[in-house]
Parts: C-alpha cells; sequence; structure tokens
C-alpha cells in the first residue's frame, strides 16, 4: 500500500513517514514527527498462505523497542471468517498483540503446562478457527522480527549458521568438557534463597534452608544439533532416533538440557510437545522460541552416573526464526516458588544461563527463510491424528473387500450409523474435518496464480482424510467418502433415519427429474470453479451453497438465513433422502469426477440383476442403479444395501429362484 493508504490504519498521535524499503515498511513518526518506530503490512515480509491460497495481510505497528503499538487486519479470505464466523472474532483476536514486545514469548492457545510464575504469553485463539490464527500470528512474528533484525539497532543481521553436515569430529564427555561445549550451571539452595530475600517468599522454601549447601539447579546445557556433539551425549539408540527427527525438522536445533538438581526443568503440569513453562531464551535482545520434542532421550553411557538419574529433555528451536546456534545465547530458568495455602501468590526469579557452541562445528548460509507453521500444527494434533489414522485404516480394511462382509452382518444397520455417528461427532465437531469444496478451489487458485500449496499443510487433520478420500477413488469411486466420511452427510442420514422412525412421509421425486436434478451439482462446482477465475474474491461466498460451515464448522453458531438454509436440508431429508448429496453439492461433483480413478467394479451383478429380477434397482435410494442392472458408480454412495441383497439367500430372488429350482418346486411356487 502507499503511505497515504497505510495512513488509514495508523491512529493519532503517530503518523507514517517515509518508505524504508520496497517491501511495504515505512517510518514512524511521533506527534513530533520524529521516529517513533515501524509500520509495515505482514504479505510482503511473510506471506504464508492461508486456507484460500491467500496470505492473510495485517497491519503491524511497532516501537523502537519492539513493541507492539498495534495490529490491524487489512484484508483476508479465510473461509471460516468470511462467511463463517465474520471477522469480529479475528479482530478481536489481533488487540491482543497491543502492549506485547517481540521480545515475549507469545503462544496461541490455552496455557497447556503453564504453571505458576511461567513466562509465556498467552493469546486467547478463536474456537473453531485455530488453524487460521496460528497462520495470522506466524506471519505477524516472522515479519516483525525480519523488521526488527533489519533495522533496529544492535540486531545481528549475519545469516543463521546451521551443523555442518561434513564435520566429523571424535569427541568424549571429557572433551566436551575440556573444550567447553557443555554449559554447567550450579545454583545453591542458598543461592536460591538469597534471590528471594526480601521479597514474599523468602521463608517458602524450608528444604533450601534445611540444606543450603545442596544444589537447586544443578543443570547442563548442550546443543546436538552438530553429530559429533550428539554422538558423544547420546547412546546409538538416541542418536539414531534424534537422526530420524531432523530428517523430518532439518530447521530445527535441539538443544539438551540435563537437571541433577530438584529444580526439575518444567512444572508438574507441563505437557509434553508444547513451549516449556519454566524455560526461555533469548538471544540479541529477542527471544529464541523453544518448545519440546517430545523425544525420549537415552544418554551415553560415558557421562556421569547421577546425570543418568537426572531429568533430561532436547529442546527445539527453529533456525529459520533467527536462531543463530553458532552464536552466543542465554537460557533463562525461572525459579518459582508459592506462597500461602489457599490460593497461593506466585512469585519467580529468573536464572540466566550463558551458553555458546564454537563456530567449527556450523556452516553459514546466506538466506534465511521464514518459518511456516505446518510442523507445529502437525505436532500440536498428534493425537487427533492418530486417533483418525486408526479409524480410517480400520474403516478402510472394513470397506476394502470387492462384495463387502460387513454387509452381511446382522447388525450391518447399527453398525453403519455407529460410524456415521464417530464421523459426525470425531471427524466433524470435534476434529473439523469437514472437507469443502474451498479446498479444492483454493488449490485451483494458487494453480493459477502461481502460489503455494503450503495452505494444505495448516490442517493436517482434514488433509489425511483428503489423502483417504483419493485413496476412495481407487477403491469404491465416489461412495467411499460421500457414503461414509462426510459428517454432513451423515446427518442427511440420520434425518432420514429420525423420518422413518416417525412415520413420515417419504417422498421420491420420479425418475426423469431426479437425473435430471442430479446434473445441478455438476453445474454448480462449473460455477465455483469459473469464480475462481472471474471473480476471486468472491469465491467463500459463492461457496456458502455448501452448508457444511454451519452445520458442522461454527455449529449452527451463525446468521439466521445460514441457519435457515442448512435446516432446510437436514428438515428435508426427514421426507426427501439425502437431497442436498444428490442434487447440488459440489464437493459430491469433484468426487464424483474423482471417482473416474476406479479401478473396479466392486458390485458384482449377475445375469438376472436387471431382468428379470429389479430388487435392489428399487431399493437403492440414490437411484445408482440402471434398469439393466449395472451400477453407475458416479451415483453411488457405497451403502452396501444393494451387496446386502446380493448376498442375501432369502432376499435376492434368483438366489432363491435357483434354490427352489434346485429343491424341485416349480418356478409358480417362488412366485
Amino acid at each position: 500500500m502507499t503511505a497515504e493508504q497505510i495512513a488509514e490504519y495508523v491512529m493519532p498521535p503517530y503518523s507514517v513517514g517515509k518508505p524504508l524499503n520496497d517491501r511495504g515498511v515505512h517510518e514512524l513518526l511521533n506527534s513530533g514527527g520524529a521516529l517513533a518506530g515501524y509500520v509495515f503490512e505482514t504479505e510482503p515480509l511473510a506471506p504464508l498462505p492461508g486456507f484460500s491460497g491467500a496470505p492473510i495481510n495485517m497491519l503491524v505497528v511497532l516501537d523502537l523497542e519492539g513493541r507492539f503499538i498495534d495490529v490491524r487486519l487489512i484484508e483476508q479470505n479465510e473461509p471460516i471468517f468470511v462467511s463463517g464466523l465474520g471477522e469480529a472474532p479475528f479482530r478481536q483476536f489481533l488487540q491482543q498483540y497491543g502492549g506485547l514486545s517481540i521480545s515475549d514469548s507469545i503462544v496461541v492457545g490455552t496455557p497447556y503446562g503453564a504453571g505458576g510464575g511461567g513466562s509465556l504469553v498467552y493469546l486467547d485463539g478463536v474456537t473453531k478457527a485455530t488453524a487460521s490464527v496460528r497462520i495470522a500470528h506466524e506471519s505477524i512474528m516472522a515479519a516483525a522480527l525480519a523488521v526488527a533484525r533489519e533495522k533496529m539497532k544492535g540486531i545481528n543481521t549475519t545469516p543463521p549458521a546451521h551443523p555442518d553436515p561434513e564435520h566429523d569430529e571424535p569427541l568424549t564427555w571429557a572433551d566436551l568438557l575440556d573444550h567447553g561445549i557443555v554449559t554447567h550451571k550450579v545454583v545453591t539452595n542458598a543461592d536460591i534463597d538469597a534471590m528471594f530475600d526480601g521479597t514474599l517468599w523468602e521463608d517458602d522454601d524450608p528444604e533450601a534452608r534445611e540444606n543450603p549447601d545442596a544444589p537447586y539447579l544443578d543443570l547442563w546445557v548442550v546443543d546436538v544439533g552438530p553429530k559429533s556433539i550428539a554422538r558423544a551425549v547420546l547412546s546409538d539408540s538416541g542418536f539414531k532416533e534424534l537422526q530420524g527427527f531432523l530428517e523430518l525438522s532439518p530447521d530445527e536445533e535441539p538443544i539438551l538440557l540435563i537437571e541433577t538438581g530438584r529444580h526439575g526443568l518444567v512444572s508438574p503440569e507441563f505437557v509434553r510437545n508444547t513451549a516449556p513453562d519454566w524455560l526461555t531464551a533469548e538471544q540479541g535482545g529477542l527471544p529464541v522460541a523453544l518448545r519440546d520434542s517430545d523425544l525420549l532421550v537415552e544418554l551415553s553411557d560415558d557421562l556421569p552416573p547421577e546425570m543418568h538419574d537426572g531429568v533430561a529433555m532436547i529442546l527445539r528451536t527453529d533456525r529459520r526464526l533467527g536462531f543463530d546456534p553458532a552464536s552466543p545465547w542465554t537460557l533463562r530458568v525461572l525459579a518459582v516458588r508459592e506462597h500461602g495455602m489457599f490460593q497461593p501468590e506466585t512469585g519467580s526469579v529468573t536464572i540466566e544461563v550463558p551458553h555458546a557452541t564454537p563456530e567449527r562445528f556450523f556452516v553459514r548460509s546466506g538466506k534465511v527463510e521464514a518459518a511456516p507453521p505446518w510442523l507445529d500444527a502437525l505436532r500440536n494434533r498428534r493425537g487427533d491424528l492418530i486417533v483418525l489414522s486408526l479409524f480410517l485404516v480400520g474403516l478402510t480394511a472394513v470397506l476394502a473387500p470387492r462384495m463387502n462382509p460387513l454387509a452381511d452382518h446382522k447388525g450391518f444397520t447399527p453398525a453403519r450409523l455407529a460410524i456415521l455417528a464417530v464421523v459426525t461427532g470425531f471427524i466433524g465437531w470435534w476434529g473439523q474435518g469437514q472437507l469443502s469444496i474451498v479446498t479444492v478451489l483454493g488449490a485451483i487458485r494458487a494453480a493459477r496464480e502461481g502460489g503455494s500449496y503450503a495452505f494444505l499443510l495448516y490442517d493436517p487433520f482434514s488433509l489425511l482424510i483428503w489423502g483417504f478420500a483419493i485413496l476412495g477413488f481407487v477403491l469404491l469411486g465416489r461412495g467411499y467418502f460421500c457414503g461414509w466420511l462426510c459428517p454432513f452427510g451423515a446427518l442427511q442420514e440420520f434425518a432420514h433415519h429420525l423420518g422413518r422412525l416417525l412415520r413420515l412421509p417419504q417422498f421420491d421425486l420420479p425418475a426423469k427429474w431426479d437425473a435430471r436434478l442430479k446434473g445441478l451439482k455438476y453445474i454448480a462446482l462449473a460455477g465455483l470453479v469459473a469464480t475462481v477465475f472471474i471473480t476471486p474474491d468472491n469465491v467463500d461466498k459463492a461457496a456458502e451453497i455448501e452448508p457444511f460451515k454451519t452445520a458442522i464448522t461454527t455449529f449452527f453458531v451463525r446468521d439466521w438465513y445460514y441457519v435457515l438454509y442448512a435446516g432446510f436440508w437436514l428438515v428435508s431429508g426427514l421426507f426427501l433422502f439425502k437431497g442436498f448429496c444428490r442434487y447440488l453439492c459440489p464437493l459430491g461433483a469433484f468426487m464424483a469426477i474423482g471417482g473416474l480413478l476406479r479401478g473396479r467394479k466392486w458390485i458384482a451383478r449377475r445375469a438376472e440383476c436387471g431382468s428379470p429380477c429389479q430388487l435392489c434397482r428399487v431399493q437403492c435410494r440414490y437411484r445408482a442403479i440402471r434398469p439393466d442392472g449395472a451400477i453407475t458408480y458416479s451415483e453411488c454412495f457405497a451403502c452396501l444395501d444393494c451387496v446386502t441383497i446380493h448376498n442375501s439367500s432369502s432376499r435376492c430372488v434368483p438366489l432363491i429362484l435357483d434354490r427352489r429350482r434346485r429343491n424341485g418346486r416349480p418356478m409358480e411356487a417362488a412366485e
């Protein structure tokens, strides 16, 4: 934007000065015209794509000390905020940055593992939009740190180093100590008592008074990114596990901490794979983001026995955010005390542990890239992803056989409804895994505009479902997703069963109109794709033809007309079987096209199917069986009803006739 356009977002007494580079950074002037900070857009500095395929652009106002004065939304196309929750929750989220510093350890979400006295700063996320606000946060911090390193005095602009893969130096634990590669910090109980002296908490650690010379903190710090150092510290299996982790996360720098005192490194409430609540780091006046690597640490037998009995953990930090492992940095350890028994008051002091690893273990490159948050998104949803993976693998194994044995089970209908309940509850409402045509359109837009597909990685839960849906194309066609994995489709099926339970009249359209209306979903899909090319900014509004966002993503917490629209399709399901899925769903049209990859006809047919037997065709609620008995797989939802009939000796007419023929009964008796 021009300076005049940016000025509309900057509140008095500040004003916008001259541009400082060609990436949207301008001077921030105070009322006297003196330099007061910097104002800049995030998109040119950290263009992390959102779920629409386009970056979220925000305006950041930063003072000379690196403190946020304001963060304002300029433009975004996140589906959940365009017409789902609206922009108000997003703007409210951004208001939390005012007064915070880029030196703060800022985390989006609930304070997992944040014991009393923790130094992390937590921003309240937005329900149903966790991934989107995480993308926004990463953009803000990456852009602010880029400006800080370039413009603020004293910031090191040297490209960060990374471990030299060619450096091979035989080392022992004794060598690490002799060369100063390991930092050892001891703080006695007497030392910690002195730090709390004169405060409310000076008498709240009886153990420190009883054993003043005993170690409160006995901490060893070593950077195990370089292989030579890691081999000297870790066991063979521990070294292999660490290298496997670094192969998946090559930009992470692993820091090993071993504590043999009574501090313990983290609070009892700490949760693995999160930011440690009692540990922070700083380098060059800027924070270093630390996070637990969730690795089980196995130490080398060369280390003293007492170290094996201590607390050991490997933290990780991203070098792309500016951490330079070859330059000095400082680990900060909080010592926390509580005063009082009921609603105790918490106090803390900070123990600083400077550390430096020799430069010879590293090499430098000339480029620093912005850190994508996909890895954190993957790790933060690890539990959900494990459960989802087990569910999808199990479901695929059950559905994969050609004439599915599940259809022959006497409890088939309850089992199917139980699976659909899991899909609705766990995948839909809990996991927010309702696939949408918006993802397809975002991918098309990224391809058209030469953008990145990284936005897909910010929601690994949905991406895993997409992977299995594509696998389902080959196995079953459209039916794998539409019949078994779509939460809104499951809701419509529940509506159908409720309508039958209430003995409501059931309607079905004449075959001619049914065939005509099934073409509407392809027209809807074509219209949405055309919108990407003609008016891409309106894609998310056009995609509201899907009621998924209302019924699943926001759980009906939206404007009344969206709720009315979604409610219409669910209520209609009481009388008309899955009308939206069959006639209007653009995602279903895309799945039908993807179903052309189907490699087999997985529903067996007999010569008598269609002539003279029409039972499967009459019973098929999707009208996916032609008069000649052949399956129209583009309309088949893999409900297995026809398979149940085909395999049943008491329902399949050709099997009944054949049995009676073999028993010598006349054909008329069979009729």
